[in-house]
């Protein structure tokens, strides 16, 4: 029996492998993450995934392994991770009021099979006052996510509304990766 390798260090990618009841364990390695800017956003991300995936295959090379990037856009601008306060001050400013666009790319490698993917769902943030961004910052939840907030956290309440699929902004598109694993008797 294969097993399900989750490559990536996201708690919250976890989370929703374990709501969803999938047998999984987690094996990741850090890289560094450089994006292909001659391919389109969500291409890019689904290399990135690829990227993730690949050393922990070569560990594995009779599982399954699923590597996963999540990025926020907002005209044209991709909002990663904030590396500090006022990056991720500035990059809630920046969507205030605003609809982005958030992407979550997966790569599946089985047995040397390449799959991947992407999805994405529309966020339209409140009007958002500059003190209160200063209180959700406070709280440091914005560290290590996309675009500087967690919408499965304190970041919902920034948030007026969602067109599309919410674990998809939370960093992975599940119902899409299952039906690729159900239709692939993997699950």
């Amino acid at each position: 029996m294969r097993q399900i390798v989750l490559a990536s260090s996201s708690p919250r990618r976890k989370e929703l492998l374990e709501l969803h009841h999938i047998d999984f364990i987690v094996d990741y390695q850090e890289i560094e993450e450089v994006l292909d800017m001659s391919l389109t956003l969500p291409l890019r991300l689904e290399k990135l995934a690829y990227q993730k995936a690949l050393p922990i295959s070569l560990k594995y090379p009779q599982d399954v392994i699923i590597g996963s990037d999540t990025m926020v856009c907002l005209d044209e601008k991709m909002l990663g991770k904030a590396k500090n306060y006022q990056e991720a001050f500035d990059m809630l400013r920046f969507l205030s009021g605003k609809i982005q666009t958030v992407y979550s790319a997966v790569a599946i490698i089985d047995q040397n099979q390449v799959t991947t993917f992407h999805d994405a769902t529309k966020v339209k943030f409140k009007d958002l006052t500059d003190e209160e961004i200063k209180q959700y910052l406070s709280l440091n939840e914005w560290q290590g996510k996309a675009g500087a907030y967690a919408i499965q956290g304190e970041g919902k309440r920034l948030v007026e509304t969602i067109d599309g699929d919410l674990e998809t902004v939370i960093g992975l598109p599940v119902n899409k990766l299952i039906k690729y694993l159900k239709n692939n008797e993997i699950l």
